[in-house]
């Protein structure tokens, strides 16, 4: 892409960017971390792990939150889905952007609500405030129920990463520069 092609680029706002690089790092970490500390047995490692894995679980919470509050301000100066892209392609990314939207609020909120209800859970910690309040009583039962759909729908989550990952990178090495290479908009 020459010079006067990346200037004209159209561009989402630069807080609309930091929040998506934020909220992508914040994402992978968790996943990774979510999926490493699950096999490994009691101790410090883990529970250090899982503190931490429950005080960024409310980062991106918040984030998903201020996202949806940028989309909002931003809405009529973001950029639309480029013209040459096909009808099934745009469908797609649709769908895969609302679906990590909507993920990245109701995966943590299922790990906040496993956490409030598991009977020997010491509460959600959230940096410098010691303890958030449970939102259910204690119960094994819903435990369970939150704990599997905490489970799943993160694994919902990685797969919509993992899909958007590769249709910008399509777009990034099959078409660089030209009409359907998305990534500049987000750079």
């Amino acid at each position: 892409m020459d010079k006067k092609a990346r200037d004209t680029v159209e561009k989402y706002p630069l807080s609309m960017r930091a929040v998506h690089w934020l909220r992508a790092c914040l994402v992978l970490g968790l996943l990774v971390c979510g999926w490493y500390m699950t096999g490994l047995p009691e101790g410090d490692l883990s529970s250090f792990l899982y503190k931490n894995h429950k005080k960024f679980g409310i980062l991106v919470w918040l984030v998903a939150l201020l996202h949806l509050g940028l989309r909002w301000r931003y809405k009529s100066v973001l950029p639309s889905a480029p013209q040459a892209l096909a009808a099934w392609e745009k469908l797609l990314s649709h769908l895969i952007h609302r679906l990590i939207i909507a993920l990245t609020l109701l995966v943590p909120m299922m790990g906040y609500l496993l956490s409030s209800t598991f009977t020997q859970s010491d509460g959600v910690p959230f940096f410098f405030i010691a303890r958030l309040p449970d939102f259910l009583p204690k119960n094994d039962a819903a435990f369970e129920v939150f704990q599997t759909l905490h489970k799943y729908s993160a694994y919902l989550l990685l797969a919509c990463v993992v899909l958007h990952v590769a249709g910008a990178l399509k777009h990034r090495f099959q078409d660089k520069g030209g009409k359907t290479d998305v990534l500049p908009r987000m750079m």
